[in-house]
């Protein structure tokens, strides 16, 4: 039996790394949980699971652990195997490190981790002899696919993409959309800032970093394609041309059972996808001009240095200011160049940096929006 923590567990991601958990009780058992700010969820799916070991990382003071050092705590002393981490943006860097620092198992749906710091968080978990396990469908399914056919027959990777809220939206109208048109996602139930990062196709953005970070490849062989049915997660093209898909239904706990059970591949409760009632797949490439993001974070890969950091940092700031109503949605990007011009050459040294080199960035989207804005 596996022992699992869950961190962001009452998230999307949390739940239903919960719900796999609960609907496999003689292979895994739930030893801790972690939540921001949601006390009274966090305490009810604690008491569920006969789980006293909680944290909630957005308290600064309570009878339980709290705030970061609690949730450091809770990773540094649970007894477990596997640590999900379901926690948004940034934030889910340090817990990522602390996991990986206790030599624990590390099954990541912050893709964050990866962006900020992937050569620095790998060399830790070679260091510890522990796995990343990737739980974002898409990498998911393209770690899966290349542990079958070998990382070394593999030319390029195509990450698929549902194209969010404004994949069929004009051009001339996006600088007019709203938070709330931004939010409604076609596929997926997730998070308000993932939720806008697809709708700008800055979480596709983000996931190009992570493949090239995670599975060792050139910007140049990783592709996107939109795939607004969800139903094959990602595909990887071999040298002799031929592609192979991952396909399942849209469900985000078919890639937290694989990082659960890897590397087997066992029964489970969930539905099998039926390809003869899928209907059609349909396919094209991605609107390169009308959502700079994806090809400001291909160049930020390419770059290389801190350039990755200061994309995502300059992203969540300025995805914060359009949720406020500070910028419009088209104005994303604009805040995004606009902080990727400075010099961010320098490779990071260590984890230190790493966040100094964040909070510059994100200094850096403030200040711009403060004076072209506000």
């Amino acid at each position: 039996m596996k022992r699992i923590l869950v961190l962001g567990a009452t998230g999307s991601i949390g739940t239903s790394g919960l719900d796999v958990i609960e609907n496999n009780p003689s292979r895994f058992k739930l030893v801790g949980l972690s939540a921001h700010k949601n006390l009274d969820k966090l305490k009810q799916t604690a008491a569920k699971f006969n789980c006293n070991n909680y944290c909630l990382s957005g308290l600064d003071s309570g009878d339980f652990l709290h705030g970061e050092e609690g949730l450091k705590k809770l990773i540094e002393t649970s007894d477990c195997d596997i640590v999900l981490n379901g926690i948004a943006g940034a934030a889910g860097l340090l817990p990522s490190i602390t996991a990986l620092n206790c030599g624990k198992d590390l099954a990541l749906a912050n893709k964050e981790t990866i962006v900020m710091a992937g050569y620095l968080v790998k060399e830790l978990a070679k260091k510890n002899n522990c796995r990343i396990l990737p739980v974002d469908s898409e990498h998911s399914a393209v770690f899966n696919l290349i542990e079958k056919y070998g990382k070394e027959y593999v030319d390029s990777i195509v990450l698929t993409a549902s194209g969010g809220a404004f994949r069929n939206t004009p051009k001339e109208q996006l600088a007019s959309v709203t938070v709330k048109d931004a939010l409604k996602h076609p596929t997926w139930n997730m998070g308000p800032k993932i939720t806008i990062d697809s709708a700008s196709l800055a979480n596709k953005g983000l996931e190009v970093i992570e493949a090239v970070r995670l599975f060792d490849v050139d910007a140049d062989h990783v592709d996107v394609v939109i795939h607004p049915q969800s139903l094959i997660h990602s595909l990887i093209r071999t040298k002799d041309g031929v592609l192979y898909a991952q396909i399942s239904i849209p469900d985000m706990r078919h890639p937290i059972l694989s990082a659960f059970t890897w590397p087997e591949y066992v029964p489970n409760h969930l539905e099998v996808f039926d390809i003869a009632q899928c209907g059609e797949m349909t396919f094209k490439k991605p609107r390169y001009d009308d959502f700079r993001m994806l090809p400001l974070a291909r160049e930020a890969a390419k770059k290389s240095g801190r350039y990755t950091i200061a994309y995502n940092a300059a992203n969540e700031e300025a995805v914060a200011a359009f949720i406020k109503e500070k910028i419009k949605f088209t104005d994303i990007p604009i805040v995004t160049e606009q902080v990727l011009q400075a010099d961010w050459t320098k490779e990071p040294a260590d984890f230190d940096e790493v966040f100094a080199a964040d909070n510059l960035a994100r200094q850096k989207a403030s200040d711009f929006i403060s004076g072209e804005f506000c």
